[in-house]
């Protein structure tokens, strides 16, 4: 299953691993793809996500989940 989200505020790389990081460790969670240029997320996961817990995800490290 695949679920599309935008964030905003990364300006560079560390930005990239910093959501990528958070987002990973959500349980389910298989494969975290960040587009720095677009701000788009693309999150591949075995069950559905709980998008407060992608939000909340995004928060910690540092940035905006676009709804």
């Amino acid at each position: 299953m695949k679920n599309t989200y935008r964030v905003e505020g990364m300006t560079c790389g560390h930005c990239v691993s910093a959501v990528r990081e958070e987002i990973s460790v959500l349980d389910g969670v298989s494969d975290v793809d960040v587009n720095l240029e677009t701000g788009g997320v693309v999150v591949t996961s075995n069950t559905e996500l709980d998008p407060q817990a992608v939000a909340d995800a995004v928060d910690e490290a540092g940035y905006v989940l676009v709804r």
